[in-house]
């Protein structure tokens, strides 16, 4: 008997998806960083074993989308919520259980089993539920083993939830420290239905390695820059070309304004220099080679809101 699904990862920014992605998969699939919409896409990573087939797959935070971006993002996550056959609901234990309503009364009517994931129990909440700030309040709470300390407000927040999803399975983790991720593989392989594998064996993912490449970059920009630039820049990989010794690749940083271009560059080129020479390290540990990376920076002021622009990105869920 063999049996194989889709396993799709959904909930609101910054709760941890990428995070128990990259745990549940064993291998750096998604970036993961303290930043909210850090996943821009849809991402698979596929789990093999003789007898089970799991593909999982990331998605970006749901939210009231702004500009066509978001809304792609959006559509990204709700595509999620069509082709389960096992739905993984993260949140953590300082975020407002009510928080985006609309989508969670979507993962209400569905029938297929869900899972209710209360990640990063090893932070302790400072307090009980107040107000706008969510059941377990902010986010200052001190860093603890898992469970320890948490008592009763744990049990208000496993009570809470029981009440929004009623017929979901409930677990408390924290992907960070992989505390529960083991059980809950346990379980995801006795939901799933028996069937052959959708992929190949030795599939790891369903995306090309240039999208890996534009990923690596992106997450150094994250990191080291601040205010909206992270959320402004787009990495298209104009060249990719693989040798038997080594990788050479050409990838242009796409911003939408001249600003943000300057910011990105640095005075003589330094930030740039940083961002590139942090990047080539991860993408040679990523793709085992010495990497020739070079990297160009371009003003598309329309990028974030044409639909166009939007598709020659990648963003297109269907």
């Amino acid at each position: 008997m063999h049996k194989a699904g889709f396993v799709n990862i959904v909930g609101n920014p910054n709760v941890g998806k990428s995070t128990l992605m990259n745990q549940l998969v064993g291998e750096r699939i998604s970036i993961a960083t303290f930043k909210a919409q850090t996943t821009r896409h849809r991402i698979m990573g596929i789990v093999n074993t003789d007898d089970v087939q799991m593909v999982f797959s990331d998605t970006p935070g749901v939210l009231k989308p702004n500009y066509k971006l978001q809304e792609s993002m959006l559509a990204f996550s709700e595509s999620a919520l069509q082709d389960a056959d096992v739905l993984l609901y993260v949140t953590d234990v300082v975020e407002n259980p009510e928080k985006n309503m609309d989508f969670l009364e979507k993962v209400q009517k569905m029938t297929i089993p869900v899972i209710l994931l209360i990640n990063k129990i090893d932070v302790t909440p400072p307090s009980l539920p107040q107000g706008e700030e969510g059941l377990a309040g902010s986010q200052s709470g001190r860093h603890t083993p898992p469970l320890e300390g948490q008592g009763e407000v744990l049990g208000r927040i496993v009570e809470k939830w029981h009440t929004l999803l009623p017929n979901a399975e409930i677990l408390p983790i924290s992907a960070k420290n992989k505390f529960g991720t083991d059980i809950l593989l346990k379980r995801i392989k006795e939901l799933l239905p028996e069937s052959p594998a959708f992929f190949d064996k030795d599939q790891l993912t369903d995306k090309p390695a240039r999208f890996f490449v534009s990923e690596i970059i992106r997450e150094k920009i994250l990191l080291y820059y601040d205010k909206e630039i992270p959320y402004s820049v787009e990495v298209r990989v104009e060249r990719f070309k693989e040798t038997e010794k080594h990788i050479h690749i050409n990838a242009i940083i796409y911003v939408e304004r001249d600003s943000q271009k300057g910011i990105i560059i640095g005075h003589q080129g330094v930030a740039l220099k940083k961002v590139s020479t942090e990047a080539r390290k991860a993408l040679e540990k990523f793709f085992q080679k010495p990497i020739y990376l070079e990297t160009f920076v371009k003003v598309d002021k329309d990028w974030r809101s044409s639909q166009r622009e939007l598709d020659a990105f990648g963003y297109n869920p269907e």
